[in-house]
């Protein structure tokens, strides 16, 4: 009786792990130059697609009903509260623990990256790169939930 105990609490670790390797959550964005805080995005998953979505704005410096003026897709002139700001990322088939394939908007520029994502840490931290031809950027997103 033990041992299955043993096993079912283990099994339970590792699940929880896993579960903390994944990108879905909630992360508070930090700004690579300034290391501010920028905004706390949510990342959900339906059908092994991952999007990530604007829910609170951090940066004091913005405005809380900022429209993304320099979007040049269907985002333009759109809040940047509420806004999806990463779309179409994929695990990464070779990689698991690397997903990619789709693309972040930096709503302050209005450009749209590549984007790879990797949960570091345990799960704790995320680092996001944006890509744009063989010049890239990375920020690293703290988890939140």
């Amino acid at each position: 009786m033990k041992k299955i105990a043993l096993a079912s609490l283990l099994s339970l670790a590792a699940v929880s792990a896993f579960a903390q390797m994944s990108p879905v959550g909630l992360w508070k964005t930090i700004d690579d130059d300034t290391k501010k805080e920028k905004s706390l995005v949510r990342i959900t998953e339906s059908n092994g697609v991952f999007s990530g979505r604007i829910e609170k704005l951090l940066d004091p410096d913005t405005k809380q009903d900022a429209v993304c003026e320099k979007c040049s897709d269907d985002r333009k002139d759109k809040p940047v509260l509420g806004m999806t700001i990463m779309r179409g990322v994929k695990q990464n088939a070779d990689d698991p623990a690397v997903y990619d394939a789709g693309h972040i908007l930096d709503p302050n520029n209005g450009k749209t990256y590549r984007v790879r994502i990797k949960p570091v840490d345990g799960g704790k931290r995320l680092e996001m790169r944006g890509y744009i031809g063989p010049f890239y950027r990375t920020q690293v997103w703290q988890r939140i939930e």
